[in-house]
């Protein structure tokens, strides 16, 4: 496969960008090789500058559950463009899109638009610490909530996959007030408020986690933490930037019938432009600025293009049958490649909720990080290399989700099993 382009981009790119890149995991070091350089994407395909086609099961990192350039959302957006870009006051279109969202999320009942997933957490937690007048928060292992400093503990995908420390930059007073405990762990979440009573403002958790690979919640886990949250007087936030619209209509909560007191949202609704936001109980929402005394503040929030484009997703998404044809092409996916390991008795740990799901060449059980990180990552390596060379392109981080979209058809699904059916021979031999 000829990636000259790519390479000499790549090269180009190092000069001017750190790492030649915009946000480290693009950057190939998990997996070897040099990042490729898309020129434009169409359907469940990536082209990159060298003309070659990919089945893309990356999906920009989740937002492109429709697939890319969906004329719905290409015409609607001509239409906002033709009106401006952005007007720094408030639009009809950014009140629609708060009404979709709040009729769909269980948990919203007022919400508010920012410009990223990490603004999102970091305004939501700022939230529950003024309306519980408390300072501790806790997170889980291998959970990433963006890059906010006090979020950087223990924080899954982008770090692991570099081998990087939490962060350097990030003093030791921005994280004393962060506490972790294990994923689908409950008494280490117990043990933790019996430790600082009164004083822990706020859980928060990925649903599902898809930042340590896919590792959804075991039974009885959401439910658990919901009562030690209420039970001590916390908030639970769930971060379902990366869940939400894409499990179900309503996200992980609705699935798995577990109302948090905030969500964060980003991705999905805002049909791959740049999008957050941070919703919950009316009674907490108001006290978010200019209705109450927490500050919070963004020139490009409820952008009009970024608002038009979620608006027009949520439509599609809306529509009868939606999620039933996910379900099918994601368990047709999950079904092949797990027969295709267990064909060569290559040992694989497969996980899957909805169109996410991700893959571990361990026989472990995955259930947390530490054992998510039994994965064996040079065999994920070689099988990123090889899957890449056969025109399919998958995350290049074992710790990284994989995405199924309303594009990809069965002839796809089919070529992706056949490929991982020779790929996985060649790994066990």
């Amino acid at each position: 496969m000829n990636t000259q382009a790519s390479e000499k981009l790549y090269h180009r790119a190092g000069t001017v960008l750190p790492g030649g890149v915009n946000s480290p995991v693009r950057a190939f070091k998990a997996v070897g090789g040099t990042p490729l350089f898309i020129e434009r994407a169409e359907g469940a395909y990536l082209i990159d500058v060298d003309g070659n086609r990919y089945v893309d099961y990356v999906g920009s990192w989740g937002p492109m559950l429709i697939g890319h350039a969906h004329p719905q959302i290409i015409n609607a957006v001509r239409t906002a463009l033709s009106k401006g870009t952005s007007y720094g006051a408030p639009t009809e279109v950014e009140v629609e899109l708060a009404e979709m969202v709040i009729d769909a999320v269980p948990s919203v009942e007022m919400v508010r638009f920012v410009n990223s997933g990490t603004e999102a957490t970091m305004s939501a937690l700022r939230l529950a610490r003024a309306y519980t007048k408390r300072d501790k928060i806790v997170k889980f292992e291998g959970c990433y909530h963006g890059h906010a400093d006090m979020l950087l503990v223990q924080a899954g995908s982008g770090l692991m996959t570099l081998g990087l420390p939490d962060s350097p930059g990030v003093p030791d007073s921005a994280v004393a007030d962060t506490l972790v405990a294990q994923f689908n762990n409950l008494d280490s979440v117990q043990n933790l408020f019996e430790q600082n009573p009164a004083e822990i403002a706020a859980i928060i958790v990925e649903p599902i986690a898809g930042n340590m690979g896919v590792v959804p919640p075991q039974a009885g886990f959401l439910e658990g933490l919901r009562k030690i949250a209420g039970g001590g007087g916390a908030l639970l936030v769930f971060d379902e930037v990366m869940t939400g619209f894409r499990v179900a209509f309503g996200g992980a909560q609705s699935l798995f019938k577990v109302i948090p007191d905030l969500s964060c949202l980003g991705k999905i609704i805002g049909g791959g432009f740049p999008v957050g936001a941070y919703g919950g109980r009316k009674e907490i929402m108001e006290l978010v600025a200019p209705s109450g005394p927490v500050y919070q503040a963004g020139t490009l929030s409820g952008n009009p293009i970024a608002m038009t484009a979620g608006l027009e997703t949520l439509k599609i998404l809306k529509k009868t049958g939606t999620y039933d044809k996910l379900e099918h092409l994601s368990e047709k996916l999950a079904h092949g490649i797990r027969q295709a390991a267990e064909s060569v008795g290559l040992p694989l740990f497969q996980t899957r909720v909805g169109s996410m799901s991700g893959m571990f060449f361990t026989s472990k059980k995955v259930v947390d990080l530490a054992t998510a990180k039994t994965s064996d990552t040079k065999k994920y390596a070689r099988f990123f290399t090889e899957m890449l060379n056969r025109g399919i392109y998958f995350a290049p981080s074992q710790f990284e989700a994989a995405f199924v979209s309303l594009a990809h058809d069965q002839e796809q699904i089919d070529q992706t099993i056949s490929a991982a059916k020779e790929i996985f021979e060649i790994i066990s031999s």
